[in-house]
């Protein structure tokens, strides 16, 4: 795995657990009970943004930590995955 490309499955592990992390414990503005005019009950209220951007954080780490070990001591390979499923084909050098 090149830097770019641990770099890129990093980013896209940290927005993927972002969004499930976004909602958790989220107060919106129809739970507190004080709806700004204009704005929807569903708004949120108090959401503490930047904590929630830390807890992603380590826990994309645990998460790319533990994919990149997988890629790099070629547990699960494409050759595996070809023959769990069979939507790739077959390939002569897979064989060995």
């Amino acid at each position: 795995m090149t830097i770019t490309a641990a770099i890129v499955l990093f980013a896209v592990i940290w927005f993927m657990t972002f969004l499930i992390v976004i909602p958790i414990r989220l107060q919106t503005q129809g739970d507190v009970g004080e709806v700004v005019p204009g704005t929807h009950a569903g708004s949120p209220a108090h959401h503490n943004l930047k904590r929630k951007a830390w807890i992603t954080t380590g826990l994309s780490a645990a998460i790319w930590g533990a994919i990149a070990a997988v890629i790099l001591t070629e547990t699960v390979t494409v050759a595996d995955i070809s023959e769990w499923t069979g939507h790739l084909g077959t390939r002569p050098e897979w064989n060995d």
